[in-house]
């Protein structure tokens, strides 16, 4: 019996090593050609890269429209999470502690608008924002990713909320704490690592969705993934190493937040509403 669990659980962790191999290799391999002086193409690139040049991060750096598209898909993606985490709060909190005819259907209704393809309503998107002159701006931005990035942060925060105990409340009323001062000063602090989860997930939507952020700007506020599509040159030859570094770069924010709250995602997830 030990010796069948033992070969379970070594096949396990080779399954296991394999798929993580597997979905790290393309992550390596982009990063091997970032390093490559950009004259390298995917035929002679190395698997260890040598020599090692930094003039493909240097080149990007250098060039005023590839730092503003970072800085662009930044203030956004901070607009984004701020507002929804705003909005997504109250709403959560609602769901969590009230009970009103139709709440659970009202509850799923918020997900509809998720299910739906941000492609499917990107001609109606523009022109809403064309007529409110909100074309190329970060805020139009941030208000389209909300729309998608707000029911996800409902669910999740609904969790949270809902695991701590009402009766908690009628303790802190009878201590003197109002209902604002409850909010803000005890469950807040209560629940900082649902709003860490829901604010990773606003963060990754926001960053990697392109379809919205092209259609929606033209000049003043294309992010980094759009600005991307301008590494050819006129000669039609495509800079491989400038693009890898870019690419590279796009990744490392997202690696990082999936570092910091890697204990806390799972639990984002399972703490969101079943019933």
């Amino acid at each position: 019996m030990a010796n069948r669990f033992s070969n379970s659980t070594k096949r396990q962790s080779k399954v296991v090593f394999g798929y993580t191999v597997f979905v790290l290799l393309p992550v390596y391999w982009l990063f091997v050609l970032s390093l490559q002086p950009n004259g390298v193409s995917e035929e002679n690139a190395n698997l260890l890269p040598g020599p090692v040049s930094l003039e493909n991060y240097g080149y990007i750096f250098s060039k005023k429209a590839w730092v503003d598209g970072y800085v662009n898909a930044i203030i956004y993606v901070v607009m984004n999470a701020a507002m929804t985490l705003s909005l997504a709060l109250p709403a959560a909190y609602a769901f969590s502690r009230f009970r009103f005819a139709g709440s659970d259907h009202a509850f799923f209704f918020v997900f509809i608008f998720r299910m739906i393809a941000p492609a499917v309503i990107l001609i109606p998107m523009v022109q809403v924002f064309s007529t409110l002159g909100m074309i190329d701006t970060h805020l139009a931005v941030a208000i389209a990713h909300c729309l998608f990035t707000l029911p996800i942060a409902i669910w999740i925060l609904e969790g949270f909320i809902s695991a701590i105990p009402s009766e908690m409340e009628e303790i802190a009323a009878v201590d003197g704490y109002g209902p604002v001062r409850f909010f803000f000063e005890i469950l807040l602090p209560q629940i900082r690592t649902g709003l860490g989860v829901a604010g990773f997930f606003c963060f990754m939507f926001s960053w990697v969705e392109l379809a919205i952020a092209n259609v929606l700007t033209t000049v003043n506020a294309k992010p980094i993934g759009v600005v991307m599509r301008l590494v050819a040159e006129p000669l039609g030859f495509v800079h491989i190493g400038v693009s890898s570094a870019a690419s590279t770069l796009l990744l490392l924010p997202g690696l990082v937040l999936v570092w910091l709250l890697r204990k806390h995602l799972a639990r984002g997830f399972s703490m969101g509403r079943v019933g």
